[in-house]
């Protein structure tokens, strides 16, 4: 089945609007060339760690993105990733949430943390 598009972690967000060029030329080619989304997991860590001069810059961001909410199916899923993956690694229940709505709606991942995404295959994974 082919991907929907892909869904931007938060480390990508912060390396973009830190300004890192790698990172700024390769979502600018995604931007134009995909259907890129944002998990409000995502959102809720963009937000708490942002400065107030950087909230209108951020928000111009997420509405540029497609937004992936949490629903049933993504919480059972990431539910049996913790099961599956807590003992042998340190995956958080965010990382599992955001794992789940990348396979529940079958996205790509673009993450420079993929130690925190076991339950990804190198298929799903920028």
């Amino acid at each position: 089945m082919k991907n929907k598009g892909i869904l931007i972690d938060s480390d990508v967000i912060i390396w973009f609007l830190r300004g890192k060029p790698e990172v700024v030329e390769k979502l600018s080619i995604l931007f134009d060339s995909s259907h890129l989304f944002v998990s409000v997991i995502t959102i809720t860590g963009i937000f708490a760690r942002a400065k107030k001069s950087e909230i209108k810059i951020i928000d111009d961001l997420f509405t540029s993105l497609g937004i992936v909410e949490i629903n049933t199916k993504i919480v059972k899923l990431a539910g049996s990733f913790i099961n599956e993956y807590r003992k042998s690694s340190m995956v958080e229940i965010a990382d599992d949430l955001i794992a789940a709505s990348v396979k529940i709606n079958n996205l790509m991942f673009f993450t420079f943390n993929k130690k925190h995404y076991p339950m990804c295959g190198n298929e799903e994974l920028l």
